[in-house]
């Protein structure tokens, strides 16, 4: 599963990153970091911090991310014997949350989300990876949909350090384009305006990933593939 899998959780992260519910707030999240402000379309911030407690936001919310996805590979082995059983569940349950995720289906409540809200910004680059843990925590319904079908994924692997890569997969992919698209937006909020109108179409592609990957791990062929990379890897 690993090699197929970690493929899967990081594209996850990455359109996770561009979901309607999360890059639309990249700005807020920004100057909520550092302490910033928006003024003539564009970001007034300090560089240096916008750098260091983003990377800080980015340790916090990884933490948390790598933690659930270790827990759910130790439950999923505490479980082994009824390993089958669990991989065709999780297929089914990441196929109806791709679906969801691609606007195909309508479950309320599989968009309830938690928030976490502060009044005052981050002081440091450890206030800051405690808020990343604390956003983490209770993020938007659109992360938590994609998450969820990873964390399904790593609870029906065969080792822990499958879970954990898959969540560091899935916090690599979301890290990357929230370092670059926030220094970007340093330098101007066009960017926003530019991206925002395709969000709709990037949740669909996520969708339908999340969905292709359910209907894998359901038939068994996600260790097929992997299987095959691997003997096929032996040659190179």
């Amino acid at each position: 599963m690993n090699d197929v899998g970690i493929f899967f959780a990081l594209a996850g992260g990455v359109l996770s990153f561009f979901s309607p519910c999360v890059f639309p707030l990249l700005p807020a999240y920004i100057t909520h970091l550092t302490g910033g402000k928006i003024e003539d379309a564009k970001m007034q911030v300090n560089r240096a911090k916008l750098y260091s407690r983003s990377i800080g936001f980015i340790i916090g919310f990884s933490l948390i991310f790598i933690a659930l996805g270790a827990s759910a590979s130790f439950i999923g082995k505490a479980l082994a014997d009824y390993r089958m059983i669990i991989m065709q569940i999780a297929g089914l349950l990441i196929i109806v949350f791709g679906l969801q995720m691609a606007g195909l289906l309508k479950f309320k409540f599989l968009m309830k989300e938690k928030r976490f809200e502060t009044e005052q910004g981050t002081k440091n680059i450890f206030s800051s990876i405690l808020l990343g843990m604390a956003f983490a925590a209770g993020w938007s319904p659109c992360v938590g949909l994609a998450l969820s079908s990873i964390l399904l994924l790593a609870g029906s692997s065969e080792t822990l350090s499958q879970g954990v890569f898959l969540l560091g997969a899935y916090s690599l992919g979301m890290a990357i384009p929230f370092f670059i698209i926030s220094i970007v937006l340093s330098y101007s909020l066009s960017t926003i305006r530019k991206i925002n109108k395709y969000l709709p179409r990037l949740a669909f592609v996520n969708g339908m990933i999340m969905v292709f990957l359910g209907f894998l791990v359901l038939s068994g062929q996600m260790q097929k593939i992997s299987a095959w990379l691997a003997s096929f890897s032996l040659f190179f």
